[in-house]
């Protein structure tokens, strides 16, 4: 009979592998937990789940869904009530079997929270802190009245322990309160509204939502375990989690960090920041577990300080993030619509009660979080984009009722129910969402503040994280140790010092650590905290010293993850075309963009200028353009004058007509220049020179102002040695002011001779 009913759905494939699983595992039920049956259920879950998950992106809805409904097909919602014999051979409610499941599914709720917390920008949140954080007491404060009044009056059937009802209620409370920030942020992302206004305080709505909706269950957790309402052990949590927190965002913050940095630069082992970040949120889900609180709390804030961690390389972010969401997303939820029977709800009042509770959740989370947006100082049309997104509870949800579950605060019934909420909630959302934000305007300051941000995200400095300062004993060095910690002063960007001069046993008398140049790049990162609202001041700096051949170290340190090397050593030019040895060894072994910094006139007297009068030569080519950025901050951070003169280049042929066309397009590079230093608040001033060549132009520019650094944006050309073409070298040698030149990564053919 069940077989012809498979036959009659079309599920003849997937019921030929169902029988072999369910006859293999019969042949072996009696030999205890089974190895065969737990690769079993994983393969199911997995294949169903990543399928369906598929399916639901392709309709809009999220990935999440298909997992939870892959859980509920498998489960005894329809593959155990249309073959209940097979499924309880695949699916046995055996204690030993089911243990080996549930301890994937525990470690899998600790990466989930561990993935949520990293996907938590608290920056975010601090931008639009004081609206976000308004809107999030009235959205929380609304939907967990209306869940806590729900528990109050449900039936004792419904709960496990009707003595325990207060528990239950605060769970529900709870359960309809938060938002999952997963599904918020994935729908705001894909509709291309993460940096809008309305976007920004989506989302960092949901991030307090979730943050203190864990802090709420952990509390709740602690007045489960002891039964009763027992004030000193709800104090003693309370108190313990505040405390917990205290240190996980002050002490923990730069401990996570160095941990990880530590990780990154001295192991050599595959996946070694991995393991550190899966160590650190073990740790602190103990930590957690070890005061009363659940530990969920501990792997969610491990989350948030690693997703803070300046060094976190997109190679492993994508790695950590696959492993989760590839393999234990999909097994969590199938677990979760596992436990899910929605066969209860042919029973007329559980249908009726999950209606009731859909509709709860919905009117209490969407009026709460409307009345919370219109206090806040939001659009009506903005307050129902917040609350149209603010109502899906997706995996959030699920891992509440999950915990519930386990801790024997809900009942298997109640627990469905809370699912299937979730489900419709989620589901209504993104249709939900995109209406309401489709047409929804941008005044003038928000147009300004995404173009300023488009900008930085396609640029190049907005986008370092890590530099790595080469240096010697000379003076050249402490004026590039200047110019670094300008650079890194910017965004409060690690930076190590890597001295690349004599080794120790032979160096003479050490400097000062006054005159370091950890002190050099510290003091110039601290003087850009003073002159700029947006300087860090503050950074980290790591020394470090050769050990061995230097194109050796510099290779060892490239594999890092640095995203810039400055360069400041005694010698930088040597033969006529040929940069000394020591740059050729540098270059050769770091494939990312170079900074090489010649100091000359008066910074060779005074490597530590109080202010910077720059020229910055461009042409409209993206290298010209990554030099006038690196301009543009150091202008920023430091006092002085920006000088910008528009010359043509090599690959510039525009030039040699520039009279007959017109300059529209010289004018349009130096207001592009200008807008850029605008952008900054950096006053410059330009001039234009298209008649000349380039180098002479430039160095002509040179002598008639007052200027003391020249920034030019140069390509790497492909040749047995280290070369930036030829008006590069002549600035570099015939210059009388310092100059760096700042390189794309990768060398370019060398350009083809004129006839």
């Amino acid at each position: 009979m069940q077989w012809s009913l498979l036959r009659s759905v079309g599920l003849n494939p997937a019921a030929l592998v169902l029988t072999t699983i369910a006859a293999s595992a019969e042949g072996g039920k009696s030999a205890g937990p089974s190895e065969f049956l737990l690769v079993a259920q994983i393969v199911l879950l997995l294949a169903v789940g990543r399928g369906l998950g598929e399916i639901m992106q392709r309709i809009g809805q999220p990935s999440v869904i298909g997992e939870l409904l892959a859980g509920i097909i498998l489960g005894p919602s329809l593959f155990g009530w249309i073959w209940p014999e097979a499924q309880a051979v695949i699916f046995p409610k055996t204690p030993e079997q089911k243990a080996m499941l549930d301890g994937i599914a525990q470690v899998g709720i600790l990466l989930l929270l561990l993935l949520t917390g990293m996907e938590t920008d608290l920056k975010l949140v601090r931008r639009v802190g004081r609206a976000a954080i308004a809107i999030s007491i009235a959205g929380i404060l609304v939907p967990f009245a209306c869940g806590f009044a729900l528990g109050e009056f449900l039936p004792d059937a419904l709960l496990p322990n009707p003595q325990a009802r207060l528990v239950a209620s605060l769970f529900m409370g709870t359960a309809l309160s938060i938002s999952s920030v997963k599904i918020v942020a994935v729908v705001v992302r894909e509709m291309n509204f993460m940096r809008r206004n309305v976007g920004q305080i989506i989302v960092a709505t949901a991030v307090i939502d979730d943050t203190i909706g864990w802090i709420i269950i952990a509390v709740i957790f602690s007045l489960a375990s002891h039964g009763t309402l027992d004030i000193a052990s709800v104090a003693k949590a309370l108190l313990g989690t505040l405390a917990f927190l205290a240190v996980s965002f002050t002490i923990g913050r730069r401990l996570v960090f160095q941990l990880i940095r530590w990780a990154n630069d001295n192991l050599v082992s595959a996946a070694a920041v991995i393991t550190v970040i899966l160590l650190l949120m073990g740790i602190m889900a103990l930590i957690t577990h070890l005061i009363g609180v659940h530990t969920v709390l501990g792997a969610f804030v491990a989350g948030i300080l690693v997703g803070e961690s300046p060094i976190l390389t997109r190679q492993i972010d994508e790695r950590l993030r696959g492993l989760i969401s590839s393999f234990f997303m999909p097994v969590f939820f199938g677990l979760a619509g596992l436990a899910a029977d929605l066969s209860v709800l042919r029973d007329p009042n559980l249908l009726m009660l999950t209606g009731l509770l859909v509709v709860i959740a919905s009117v209490g989370k969407f009026g709460g979080a409307f009345l919370g947006g219109t206090v806040g100082g939001l659009t009506t049309r903005e307050s129902l984009a917040l609350a149209s997104g603010m109502n899906a509870r997706g995996s959030t949800e699920v891992i509440i009722a999950t915990i519930g579950l386990s801790i024997g605060v809900l009942s298997q019934n109640l627990f469905t129910m809370i699912v299937t909420m979730a489900i419709v909630t989620t589901m209504a959302m993104p249709p939900m969402l995109r209406a309401a934000l489709a047409k929804l305007p941008m005044n003038q300051e928000e147009k300004e503040r995404l173009e300023r941000e488009e900008f930085e995200r396609r640029g190049f400095v907005a986008n370092l994280e890590r530099p790595l300062l080469a240096v010697d004993d000379s003076v050249n060095a402490t004026f590039a140790a200047h110019v670094a910690g300008l650079i890194a002063g910017m965004r409060g960007l690690p930076i190590t010092v890597l001295h690349i001069g004599k080794p120790p046993r032979e160096q003479q008398k050490p400097r000062d650590e006054a005159d370091s140049h950890e002190a050099v790049v510290k003091k110039a990162a601290e003087a850009v905290s003073v002159k700029s609202d947006g300087g860090a001041g503050n950074i980290d700096v790591v020394t470090r010293a050769r050990q061995a051949e230097l194109s050796e170290t510099i290779a060892d340190e490239a594999r890092k993850g640095f995203d810039l090397l400055v360069v400041g050593i005694d010698k930088v030019t040597a033969t006529k075309d040929r940069f000394d040895r020591r740059i050729d060894a540098i270059a050769a072994a770091f494939e990312g963009p170079l900074a090489i910094v010649a100091a000359k006139g008066k910074h060779l007297k005074q490597p530590l200028p109080e202010a910077l009068n720059i020229l910055v030569p461009v042409s409209g080519s993206g290298v010209s353009k990554r030099g006038a950025e690196v301009a543009v901050a150091l202008a920023q951070g430091g006092s002085g004058s920006l000088r910008v003169v528009y010359v043509a280049t090599t690959r510039d042929k525009g030039a040699q007509r520039g009279v007959s066309r017109g300059l529209s397009q010289e004018t349009g590079i130096l207001k592009e220049t200008s807008d850029l230093a605008a952008r900054y608040d950096v006053d410059i001033t330009t001039t234009l020179r298209v008649n000349r060549a380039p180098e002479a132009a430039i160095l002509r520019e040179i002598e008639t102002t007052d200027v003391d650094l020249v920034v030019m944006g140069v390509d790497r050309i492909q040749a047995d040695h280290l070369s930036f073409g030829g008006v590069a070298d002549a600035v570099l040698r015939q210059s009388k002011v310092s100059v760096l030149l700042v390189s794309s990564g990768e060398a370019r053919p060398a350009p083809a001779e004129k006839a």
